[in-house]
């Protein structure tokens, strides 16, 4: 291997693994991912996620098996190290509980409030009461899981007519495929056009074929008026609305520039600013016996497209949402690289010791259960193929029959055992060094033995900066995630028009506190001024 042919990317600490070499490689490489439609760029990502599902549901060696052809990895004992590593760094990255807060709420009760005050206790009500409705600490712990084991998650959010406020789901990062601007990707930036993109698989009793389900939303120039129509065949489209004169006619509220031509629309946040962009949303289905032809996800072919139909009978086929951003959230689990978009799983640093983990308990386990035996003079069966003695398989209970003179000696592997504990121990305490969990975060720390509570913070301190950094990720994706929130319900007209206030979550302490001794601290600082 020359230099150049080493990969450094956001997922190349996975390099060791065969699977990441050539995802698409025939032969038990993975290259069942995905059909023809995943485009190639994408492969690496989607192995990453698979190989990191398989070690969050103990399948490792499952996988393992399948890609290099090794049966013998179908032995690997995996005792639960990886996912209590995913769920531990899940509980300190949240805390005991999870708060809505807008700035200046705080002070609505006061005798005399500051300016402000009560529009903001008004927009945290509102916000508080739609994320009861939503299941929002729910939601955040199934895609918070996700982000911490893969190093992404998305949330998504859409207007429900029927219910009169905005629908928040999580999509596995798998089903994830950002269209960047020709300016390059950044974690800063946002992309211009979004799709979810998944199989569904065939399903005979019903006649159902398999198929692509792709989910759109794009940011273009604001259009005519358009209403749900058929074409000759009978399937759901969008027809553009035309006036007696023949020109398309313009959503209420729009307005033409006859300059530039151009149709530019008021949004309720931003009154008096007049855009000209607004976020398409576009749900169809494809055929998998269609894409035969070099398309990807990026450009299925639009006249082979199933357009689905909201629940109000709106064909989503470039449905207007009268909004100007796209209403997809991407969370990362750590801060990304600069020029990167991607982030980084909590297993990522410790992948390898925990293989080695898993190793050190197949062979301890085979140790404990399989004693090494010398036997002379035992009565043994002959195989009637090959006219050899059958070997001897020893398992609990087992009598072997000696002739005069015979016979048996154990191998004492205690030492052997006693020294693969050993490095059980010490492979567990590296894990939850260079995982930066901590041995008193993941609970394998006796905190009796510690001399002082001042100890024991020390010993907390690299979880304390590991949580700081898992939030300071996600802070303002949050805060925008409520942004969108609270301009959907505008766009409903369900909430008045005007500045949406900055809102955020904050999470709950990640460590117990000593109460008493804080409540103390603040007695003396407020009767000392």
């Amino acid at each position: 291997m020359r230099i150049r042919d080493v990969v450094i990317d956001a997922w190349s600490w996975l390099n060791y693994k065969p699977t990441m070499a050539n995802p698409r490689k025939p032969g038990g490489k993975l290259a069942e991912l995905a059909s023809s439609w995943a485009p190639e760029e994408e492969m690496r990502r989607l192995a990453a996620y698979k190989l990191l599902a398989g070690y969050d549901q103990t399948q490792a060696g499952q996988i393992a098996a399948a890609t290099t052809g090794d049966d013998s990895a179908l032995d690997r004992r995996e005792l639960g190290d990886a996912p209590k590593l995913i769920d531990t760094a899940l509980q300190y990255l949240l805390g005991a509980e999870q708060t809505i807060v807008v700035l200046g709420a705080e002070h609505a009760d006061e005798d005399s409030p500051p300016p402000g005050a009560a529009e903001a206790a008004t927009v945290q009500e509102r916000l508080r009461e739609w994320a009861e409705k939503e299941l929002l600490p729910l939601r955040m712990q199934q895609t918070e899981r996700s982000a911490v084991r893969c190093g992404d998650a998305v949330y998504t959010l859409a207007w429900e007519p029927s219910k009169g406020r905005a629908l928040l789901r999580s999509y596995a990062p798998g089903f994830y495929f950002p269209e960047w601007p020709d300016d390059g990707e950044d974690s800063a930036e946002f992309p211009n056009r979004v799709h979810f993109a998944w199989e569904l698989p065939e399903d005979r009793a019903k006649g159902l074929k398999g198929r692509v389900r792709r989910i759109t939303y794009e940011l273009g120039p604001i259009g005519a008026a358009t209403k749900p129509g058929q074409t000759k065949d009978g399937l759901p489209r969008r027809e553009w609305i035309y006036g007696t004169d023949g020109e398309p006619v313009l959503i209420v509220g729009d307005k033409l520039d006859a300059d530039t031509g151009t149709v530019t629309r008021s949004y309720p946040w931003a009154a008096g600013k007049p855009s000209g962009v607004t976020c398409y949303l576009t749900d169809a289905e494809w055929l998998l016996e269609d894409l035969k032809g070099p398309h990807t996800v990026f450009n299925l072919p639009e006249e082979k497209a199933a357009y689905r139909v909201r629940s109000d009978g709106e064909v989503l086929d470039g449905l207007d949402l009268m909004v100007d951003f796209i209403p997809v959230v991407h969370i990362t689990h750590s801060i990304p690289e600069p020029g990167e978009h991607w982030g980084r799983s909590a297993l990522a640093p410790v992948l390898q010791g925990l293989d080695e983990l898993a190793a050190t308990d197949t062979d301890s386990s085979a140790a404990t259960g399989a004693p090494i035996l010398s036997v002379s003079g035992a009565r043994t069966g002959v195989d009637r193929t090959t006219g050899q003695p059958k070997p001897l398989t020893v398992t609990a209970g087992s009598v072997f029959q000696l002739a005069d003179g015979g016979r048996m000696d154990a191998l004492n592997t205690a030492p052997q055992l006693e020294e693969l504990r050993n490095l059980t121990d010490h492979l567990i305490d590296r894990v939850a060094v260079n995982s930066r969990v901590t041995a008193a975060g993941l609970g394998t720390l006796d905190a009796t033995r510690l001399p002082s509570g001042y100890a024991l913070q020390l010993a907390l301190g690299p979880l304390d900066a590991l949580v700081g950094a898992m939030r300071l990720a996600r802070a303002h994706k949050y805060a925008l995630l409520l942004r969108m929130v609270y301009r959907l319900h505008q766009a409903g007209q369900v909430w008045p028009a005007g500045e949406t206030l900055p809102a955020h979550i904050v999470f709950g302490p990640h460590t117990p506190t000593d109460r008493a001794a804080i409540l103390e601290e603040v007695v003396k600082a407020v009767g000392g001024g």
